[in-house]
């Protein structure tokens, strides 16, 4: 095979219609092969002779789609100075484009033998590793263009490809649980027929099947575990995996697209699946283990672990950072995703020790011309010290806003002193958010996602019940903040199934009627259920699969769902740019003014009552103070929103007639999806709100001048 000396840039497997440039760096390498595989895991082996900057690299005529390889480093294995290059392991390409196969656990993979940690392992991993893979970067992507919807326009489905599509009947079965299954018209119309405008992905980078799961039966469903930052997973694709999970995903953010969604992914750029210094020797670790990887100062033996998965990513070293940009660029124009929710994004600020705002990570991010123009989302804590950082990542960031979730599910269970906290967060979060430079965009509200319980089970149980993960209901969270509604689990007490159903429409009508950017859970817009396993990371089942055979109640939570959305997408006074005032902008009363049951305007001493459990919200349509696209005043209706948690009825006195003339029941939660009553309420009026309900009432937009007779007419009074 002929072998020309090839460039150092890019890093990767790189085809060009003629043959395949390699370049890997290592600067701990003394010798470096690249090894090509055929498909009998046959062998051959090119010695890389030509080293630029620490990168070896060479072009290889010939060599093109297809071709499965890997490298095989020499080095020094010396695990206490933090050092572990072994050749007998065949390793990934940290940019491989595609992998192949999955790693099988075998001793082989380990870079000491068991029983022996301080050891080195010489046995060969070739035949129970994965592999890298040559992709073709051609795809016929037609007119495809990003949707472009803005934040405050945006509604978020988080999702998992396989768990979303496996079970879907009208699916064909050989694309169940791919990225061909969201492609499909069937996934496609239930989405936009929600409303969703962005789907949020989890992982999708290749990632790696741990053994201990395997050896119980179980396997790693939720993905966080990477092993290649810029592969789609093969297991997602209907193609097989020698490259054409590649062209599978593009055919699928090319149909979403087309259906007017957005992709983005959930990545995990903070540790990666080699684990501790007892995981496997897959890439990374065998590459240039104290470049890439951060180790413990006093002991490089270990590595230091800010995520609770064995290892942490070194973020001040420029390798690592050039990675992470060159794979997030790559998943922007090349396979033309439109953003990136990153996991425990608090690690990627650890450049020294503590979080950092001004790490460098941020730095690159804020002054790159492809990523600094997508969606970034943080979930802004990891488990090291220091780790929790909401409401402290830059400007161009939004946050996963935990306090938002803990918050609105604290009032819907009755917590006592919550009020303050919920006006918080229903306007936007601006005790969080509120500087010269974030908006209420910088929050991602949510009451749950794929960490914990589905909305359903949230009002279903008291406690977790994972003892399907097999370790003895150890794991996953026990403080929830959730209530069974009277009854544990499954129930056939008609009284109990109502106030669950109506739950579940009280955290819904918040969600969507706060400001800042809602994010719903696959599965919750119907009432998924997981039978109350709170962590089913494990479960690659049924058990956290989406069932689509409907009953007629979740029919009718899905309706409401669809009325929700369409409702926030239909008034602006919902999605508003900036943070509400609490004054007056225009003509109106107003822009949000916060009231008691009894219709009076709230008081210091009324937000701090331990047993206050209702509250109104007036939102002002008149009183919109951001233009819209084209400079123009935007005007809206004005809505009345009462809450009201309390285990009794409380009866709602509404506000005098400069806030509204007429009302009308825009959103009802005790009654559901059933017909809406049609009777006008006038202002001044006594409305009973049922016990654990919500009341969205609506006032058409009003003529200016009748606005200003009305304001001049209350000051006289």
């Amino acid at each position: 095979m002929r072998k020309w000396t090839g460039r150092a840039f890019p890093l990767g497997a790189t085809y060009d219609g003629a043959g395949t440039n390699f370049a890997l760096f290592s600067e701990a390498a003394e010798k470096v092969e690249l090894c090509l595989i055929d498909h009998g895991r046959r062998e051959r082996r090119l010695e890389l002779t030509e080293v630029d900057g620490f990168i070896w690299h060479a072009y290889l005529p010939g060599v093109g789609p297809g071709q499965r390889y890997g490298y095989r480093v020499h080095g020094p294995y010396e695990p206490w100075r933090g050092r572990r290059c072994n050749p007998a392991k065949l390793l990934l390409d940290p940019y491989a484009k595609a992998i192949d196969g999955q790693a099988d656990g075998h001793e082989s993979l380990f870079g000491y033998p068991f029983g022996d940690p301080q050891g080195k392992n010489t046995q060969d991993s070739l035949h129970h590793t994965m592999l890298s893979v040559v992709t073709d970067p051609a795809f016929d992507w037609g007119d495809d263009r990003p949707p472009g919807h803005s934040y405050h326009e945006s509604v978020i489905y988080e999702a998992h490809v396989r768990g979303l599509t496996r079970l879907h009947p009208r699916l064909p079965p050989q694309i169940r649980g791919t990225y061909a299954g969201l492609a499909h018209p069937a996934v496609l119309d239930h989405l936009t027929g929600l409303g969703i405008t962005t789907l949020e992905l989890m992982p999708v980078h290749q990632f790696v099947q741990d053994g201990h799961l395997l050896d119980r039966g179980l396997r790693n469903y939720w993905g966080y575990n990477t092993i290649g930052f810029f592969a789609p997973h093969n297991e997602y694709s209907s193609a097989g995996g020698k490259g054409g999970q590649v062209r599978e995903f593009k055919s699928m953010v090319k149909a979403l697209h087309a259906a007017g969604i957005e992709v983005i992914l959930d990545v995990v750029y903070n540790h990666t699946a080699e684990g501790s210094h007892l995981g496997p020797t897959l890439s990374m670790r065998g590459i240039d283990n104290a470049s890439y990887y951060r180790l413990v100062d006093e002991d490089p033996a270990y590595y230091f672990d800010t995520t609770g998965t064995g290892n942490s990513l070194l973020m001040r070293s420029p390798h690592v950072l050039q990675l992470i940009m060159d794979s997030l660029r790559y998943w922007v124009t090349e396979m033309h995703v439109d953003g990136f929710r990153f996991d425990l994004a608090a690690t990627l600020a650890r450049q020294f020790h503590e979080v950092d705002r001004l790490s460098a990570f941020f730095d690159l991010v804020q002054q790159d011309p492809v990523v600094s123009r997508v969606k970034l989302i943080a979930e802004p804590w990891d488990v090291g010290e220091g780790g929790y950082q909401v409401g402290n990542f830059p400007p161009l960031w939004s946050e996963w806003n935990g306090r938002y979730r803990d918050t609105v599910r604290d009032f819907w269970r009755g917590e006592p002193a919550t009020l303050p906290d919920l006006a918080s967060r229903l306007t936007g979060s601006s005790d969080l958010y509120q500087d010269d430079s974030r908006r209420p965009r910088a929050s991602v509200n949510f009451v749950t996602c794929h960490d914990g319980f589905t909305l359903r089970d949230l009002v279903s149980y008291n406690d977790k019940h994972n003892e399907a993960n097999g370790e003895d209901n150890r794991d996953g969270e026990a403080h929830n903040r959730s209530w069974n509604c009277g009854a544990e689990g499954d129930t056939d007490d008609p009284a109990v199934l109502e106030l669950r159903a109506r739950q579940q429409r009280n955290f819904l009508t918040t969600l969507l009627i706060s400001q800042g950017v809602p994010m719903i859970g696959h599965g919750d817009e119907f009432g998924r259920t997981q039978h109350g396993n709170n962590n089913v990371y494990c479960q690659d089942g049924e058990l956290s699969w989406t069932h689509w055979d409907l009953d007629a109640g979740q029919r009718e939570l899905l309706d409401f769902t669809r009325s929700l959305i369409a409702l926030r997408r239909d008034h602006p006074v919902f999605r508003r740019r900036r943070f509400l005032r609490g004054d007056t902008a225009g003509p109106g009363p107003g822009d949000a003014v916060w009231f008691t049951p009894g219709g009076r305007v709230m008081a210091d001493g009324d937000w701090h009552r331990a047993d206050a459990h209702a509250v109104a919200l007036f939102l002002g349509g008149d009183a919109i103070s951001e233009p819209d696209p084209r400079g123009g005043r935007i005007t809206d209706d004005s809505f009345y929103v009462m809450l009201n948690s309390h285990y009794e009825p409380v009866e709602f006195t509404l506000p005098a007639r400069p806030y509204g003339d007429t009302w009308r029941i825009a959103v009802d939660t005790a009654a559901g999806a059933e017909a809406r009553d049609e009777t006008e309420f006038k202002a001044g009026a006594t409305l009973t709100v049922p016990s654990r309900a919500t009341l969205v009432l609506t006032t058409p937009r009003r003529p200016r001048g009748r606005v200003r007779r009305a304001l001049t007419a209350a000051r006289r009074r």
